[in-house]
């Protein structure tokens, strides 16, 4: 058996090629924590902690604080299975699931063979409908089959953007909508249905209405005929009890930083596939680690529809890590790192 023997922590931040705007944030640069456990026979693992304020609560500092602290602390020394590690990484904070996340996938990293190739989708951004028309026809000239349209900042003008994405995708291309927790029910339900009416043919879609809102989202899955996936709204497993007892959704998105690691994420994809729930993977928005770590997850979980990996196709050329992972014809291609 082996034993983690370091804990090293590293603080990255990359600049992405064009912003990503969704109805919680714009963004213009990944600002993350990534951290590289080593064991006793010498092998090397990386896991990625992402700052994101407006979804996780996390920040750069606090998962730092948490990694080179109370986080290290209960791991060295330890066994370097996860299965082991994860119920003492789980008790050495409250919260703090971005940086359980990273220590919990660099646990995983040791040993794993990452797949080899994950279907991906694309996201587009919050836009004009000229500007989501260009790029989504721009997104399927590079070969991506599925597009995620950010929606959510204006009701009144949301369905024009999501015609103009299957104007610029053509009918061949499946097209979900992300309101990132935009809507209320009500404007979720009229705006949906609008959709619907326009025959825009739209798969699925994600996270209607604030997150703890989950007799909202129940309402908008009973008034439209469209899936309904939550994402903001499972975190953990009470969080996913909670949207099973309302029956408030069809799908969940599962993210490594939210459920707190690849271990406890894995047991969130049985509970919601034991109670008949669609399961699909996401990433937030990080660098090669992180959405390397989500494709191993994606990979192992078997998802219901496209995954979300497209966090590190937002990074400008010389981001660190990008060996991990690169992106042809709608795929996430895995790779390792040497270490």
């Amino acid at each position: 058996m082996t034993t983690v023997v370091r804990v090293d922590v590293e603080v990255v931040s990359v600049p992405l090629h064009s912003p990503f705007v969704t109805a919680l944030r714009r963004a213009t640069t990944v600002d993350s924590v990534v951290v590289r456990v080593t064991d006793s026979d010498g092998r090397t693992g990386l896991g990625e902690a992402p700052q994101n304020w407006q979804v996780l609560g996390s920040s750069v500092a606090g998962s730092v604080a948490c990694l080179e602290g109370p986080l290290r602390d209960a791991v060295l020394g330890r066994s370097a299975d996860p299965g082991e590690t994860w119920p003492v990484v789980d008790r050495a904070v409250a919260d703090h699931g971005a940086a359980k996340s990273a220590l919990d996938c660099a646990l995983h990293d040791l040993t794993g063979t990452p797949p080899r190739s994950v279907p991906t989708l694309v996201t587009v951004s919050v836009g004009e409908p000229g500007d989501v028309a260009e790029a989504a026809r721009a997104r399927v000239a590079e070969g991506f089959t599925t597009l995620k349209l950010k929606v959510g900042t204006d009701a009144a003008t949301d369905v024009a953007r999501v015609r103009a994405a299957r104007e610029g995708a053509g009918p061949d291309v499946a097209l979900r909508v992300d309101a990132n927790q935009g809507w209320d029910a009500f404007d979720a339900v009229r705006v949906v249905r609008a959709i619907e009416d326009a025959g825009l043919d739209v798969e699925l879609v994600e996270q209607p209405v604030p997150a703890r809102d989950v007799p909202g989202l129940a309402h908008v899955r009973r008034h439209v005929a469209t899936p309904v996936m939550a994402d903001e709204s499972v975190f953990g497993l009470d969080d996913l009890v909670e949207v099973i007892r309302y029956d408030a959704a069809d799908l969940v998105n599962l993210k490594l930083a939210k459920a707190g690691g690849l271990t406890p994420a894995l047991e969130l994809a049985r509970v919601a596939r034991a109670h008949g729930l669609g399961v699909t993977v996401g990433c937030m928005l990080e660098s090669h680690v992180g959405v390397a770590a989500a494709a191993v997850l994606a990979d192992r979980v078997g998802c219901d529809v496209a995954p979300d990996l497209d966090g590190a196709w937002w990074l400008a050329p010389g981001a660190p890590y990008a060996d991990r992972v690169r992106y042809a014809d709608g795929h996430a291609l895995l790779g390792r790192m040497d270490p």
